[in-house]
């Protein structure tokens, strides 16, 4: 980070590539044998999990290489680096990498990253190590870039044979090692498991684990099988990126959707956004919007609508449709899963533009406060930043009586849309915009 006038400039240097990550993301394409040493492996690597991130610049240069990162900071002790992050229209979050396992689905990135992240990846029999396991699609790669992997002193070797034999016992494969970074390649199929001594540790998961159960469930220090389909399979069998984003992935058969109801909610939600812009348009402005959240995600068709525009889109999941959030993975976006009952773990003022179709109904069938939930989405969006409600008539009257309390009047305009195939019956579109407050209005 450097001071420039008035300005900020991240040249996206850090501990372990100190000529800048541009160069560093070449360095590990050449490592990894990547097709004109683009990180995005000719669009097979979309996803990935930057732990540890700091100010994210190896997501934000990730981006030129139509690769989106979830920046995480297990612990954001320096200088609130996420909502630097977040405040460069990087896509990043908070998180606790401690007893739970972390809020994404199992096989959602392509590539993990860890560079100097300081977490002891050895801690409780390798768990957090396993819960990144879970987390990497078949193939997948972790890459760990620290003195461990180099540096030749006792403390520092003894940390690397353990690390080298855990990632062993895991049926991790060493894919490429040179000067300070290593990279570990997960198996394509369970070949490996099955070959292991029974009482070789760490052990496999239990039948009945799921791997998918995400929201407040215990980390497992075990390894989770791939399902016969997936072995059958020899990995994910996801389009390559951008076909990827259309594509019925594979892992709809799991929660029920057809090929046809993919295709149909793709299509609904391309015509409700420009529906949405068509409202807008008199008040928004070039670039008005970056950082976008949509609090009832689906399977990612308001995301996959925006494609087009330069924003990213946090796709969050309610609790009770978690299901459905590996789809949004499997398009090649990113997420998360939340109960909107609670404060989402964000820093206030990080987004520019809210999305909330049905979220209000939902929270009220389940006995929770609307009024909270407008005061956290005031909280967490930007001032000039907009908010598009669409519920039942009934809500919508409700929420318009509060707008003006929490100055969102500008910009305001309420429509009747189109029913169409999503509709659970008539709805109200709600469009209203933060202002920035002034004298006048902090004047009692």
């Amino acid at each position: 980070m450097v001071v420039n006038g008035d300005k900020i400039n991240f040249p996206g240097g850090g501990t372990h590539f100190h000529t800048g990550a541009d160069k560093y993301i070449v360095a590990l394409s050449k490592m990894l044998k990547f097709p004109d040493f683009k990180f995005n492996n000719g669009g097979n690597i979309r996803n990935v999990l930057d732990v540890g991130c700091g100010v994210a610049s190896f997501g934000a240069y990730l981006l030129s290489h139509h690769v989106i990162a979830m920046s995480l900071a297990p612990n954001d002790v320096h200088e609130n680096q996420i909502q630097f992050a977040l405040e460069r229209g990087i896509p990043a979050t908070l998180g606790i990498l401690g007893t739970k396992r972390l809020t994404y689905p199992s096989r959602s990135f392509e590539l993990a990253h860890c560079s100097r992240c300081r977490i002891d990846w050895l801690q409780r029999d390798g768990i957090l190590l396993l819960e990144l396991d879970r987390l990497l699609r078949p193939g997948g790669y972790f890459v760990y870039t620290s003195p461990e992997a180099y540096a030749h002193d006792p403390e520092n070797q003894k940390i690397w044979n353990a690390m080298s034999d855990l990632s062993k016992r895991m049926c991790w494969k060493v894919a490429a090692k040179k000067e300070q970074s290593v990279v570990w390649a997960k198996p394509l199929t369970n070949s490996c498991y099955s070959k292991r001594d029974p009482w070789t540790q760490p052990p496999l998961c239990n039948s009945d684990d799921d791997p998918d159960a995400i929201w407040n469930v215990s980390m497992k220090a075990c390894i989770s099988q791939y399902s016969a389909k997936v072995h059958r399979d020899r990995g994910s069998r996801l389009a390559p990126w951008p076909q990827r984003l259309t594509t019925p992935p594979p892992r709809l058969e799991e929660i029920g959707v057809s090929p046809e109801e993919f295709q149909e909610d793709t299509s609904i939600w391309h015509f409700r956004v420009i529906e949405y812009w068509k409202q807008m348009k008199s008040v928004i402005q070039r670039n008005s919007f970056r950082n976008v959240m949509d609090m009832n995600s689906q399977l990612g068709g308001f995301a996959t609508a925006l494609n087009g525009k330069d924003v990213w889109v946090m796709n969050v999941a309610p609790v009770h449709v978690s299901a459905k959030l590996k789809i949004v993975y499997d398009r090649g976006l990113i997420g998360t899963v939340h109960d909107w009952c609670e404060a989402f773990s964000t820093y206030p003022r990080t987004y520019d533009l809210l999305h909330a179709w049905a979220v209000f109904s939902d929270i009220e069938e389940r006995g929770c406060s609307a009024e909270d939930l407008l005061i956290e989405m005031d909280r967490i969006l930007r001032p000039n930043g907009f908010v598009i409600i669409r519920d039942k008539p009934s809500v919508i009257n409700y929420i318009r009586k509060l707008v003006t309390a929490l100055k969102w009047d500008d910009g305001l305009s309420e429509v009747e849309p189109r029913v169409d195939a999503l509709s659970s019956g008539e709805e109200r579109v709600l469009i209203a915009r933060k202002k920035l407050w002034d004298d006048e209005h902090t004047t009692m």
